[in-house]
C-alpha cells in the first residue's frame, strides 16, 4: 500500500507515534552515552619540559596543551603555546592561571615547594625521573600516555621507538677501532663550560660510542686551558646555540682553550640542537645515529 492511499488522519497518528519512539529512546540512551570513555573531557595539559613536549605532539594530545615551559621549542608549533617559564623557575600563579588537570615534568624541574603548592590546589603533578638513560625516555611516554588518556597511543609510539633505539645501539656496538675522545663544551653565555661525568652529555657521548674526555669530577665545569690540556680530545661536542652565542664556528675556535687540543688541530666539531642533543626525547635514536658515524669519522 503506498503512503497516497492512507488517510491523513493515520499519517498524522502514525508520525506522532515515531516521534514519541525517537524521544523515549534518546531520553533513555542520554545517562549511557554521559558516562563512556569517549565522553569524558580529555584532561588540560601543562607540559615542563621540551622532551615531554615533543612527546604529547607525537601522541596527537596537542589539543590538550594549555601551557608548555620555555624549553619546549619542538615542534615549532610548540613555541607557539602559552610559556609558564623556564623549568626550573616555575611559579604557582603562573601554571594555575591556565586552569590545568595535569602537570608534567622532570624531577630536574621546580622550585619543588611550588609544584607541591600546584598539588595542593587538587591539579595532578606527575614527575619523570632523568636519569640520562633510554628508559628516562621510555617514562616520559608512559607517563604522557597516561596523563593525557592516550595510553594506546603512547604503547604504540614506544615499540616504535624501543626498536629504532635497539637498531642504532647494534650498530654503536659493531664499530670497529679505538674509541674517540669527546669534549662536550657548554658555552650558551661568555662563561664555557665543561660536562663531566653524571650528566645528559657524558651519557650521549657514552650512547655514541664515544668516550668522555672529561672525568674525575660530576657535574660542569668552567673551561680551563689546563682542563683542555689534559682532557685531549679528539673531537669537541657543542649545541648550535652554543655557536649561535659565539657568533659562528670560527669564532668559537677562537677561544684559545680550545688551541691546546687536537680537535682543534683537525678543526674536529660536531653541533646539534641542544633539545635534540640533551632533551633525551623521543628523538633520541635519531640523534645517536646522527652523531655516532661523525664520532667514529674523527679517529679514522
Amino acid at each position: 500500500m503506498t503512503e497516497e492511499r492512507i488517510s491523513p488522519s493515520l499519517v498524522r497518528r502514525r508520525d506522532a507515534l515515531r516521534l514519541a519512539a525517537a524521544a523515549s529512546f534518546g531520553a533513555a540512551a542520554l545517562p549511557l552515552f554521559a558516562q563512556s570513555p569517549e565522553a569524558k573531557k580529555l584532561p588540560r595539559l601543562i607540559t615542563v619540559s621540551g622532551a615531554i613536549t615533543e612527546v604529547v605532539y607525537l601522541l596527537g594530545a596537542e589539543g590538550q596543551l594549555v601551557g608548555t615551559d620555555t624549553t619546549s621549542l619542538y615542534p615549532a608549533a610548540a613555541r607557539g603555546t602559552p610559556k609558564v617559564g623556564y623549568m626550573r623557575q616555575l611559579s604557582a600563579e603562573g601554571l594555575l592561571s591556565l586552569k590545568p588537570d595535569a602537570v608534567i615534568a622532570t624531577n630536574e624541574s621546580g622550585p619543588p615547594v611550588v609544584l607541591d603548592q600546584v598539588r595542593s590546589a587538587g591539579v595532578k603533578v606527575e614527575i619523570v625521573q632523568a636519569d640520562h638513560s633510554w628508559g628516562e625516555v621510555q617514562r616520559k611516554i608512559q607517563v604522557v600516555g597516561r596523563a593525557a588518556a592516550r595510553e594506546a597511543q603512547a604503547r604504540a609510539l614506544q615499540a616504535r621507538l624501543d626498536a629504532e633505539w635497539a637498531q642504532v645501539q647494534q650498530r654503536v656496538a659493531a664499530a670497529q677501532g679505538r674509541k674517540p675522545r669527546v669534549l662536550f663544551v657548554l658555552s650558551h653565555s661568555a662563561s664555557p663550560q665543561v660536562s663531566g661525568e653524571k650528566t645528559a652529555a657524558h651519557a650521549v657521548i657514552g650512547y655514541a660510542g664515544g668516550v668522555n674526555a672529561l672525568g674525575g669530577f660530576e657535574g660542569y665545569r668552567p673551561m680551563t686551558a689546563e682542563a683542555m690540556a689534559t682532557a685531549a680530545p679528539d673531537i669537541v661536542m657543542t649545541s648550535d646555540q652554543s655557536i649561535e652565542a659565539h657568533g659562528g664556528i670560527e669564532r668559537f675556535w677562537q677561544r684559545p682553550e680550545l688551541a691546546l687540543t687536537p680537535a682543534f688541530r683537525k678543526r674536529s666539531l660536531v653541533t646539534l640542537d641542544a633539545l635534540l642533543l640533551l632533551g633525551f626525547g623521543p628523538r633520541m635514536p635519531a640523534a645517536i645515529a646522527e652523531l655516532h658515524p661523525k664520532f667514529m669519522a674523527a679517529v679514522a
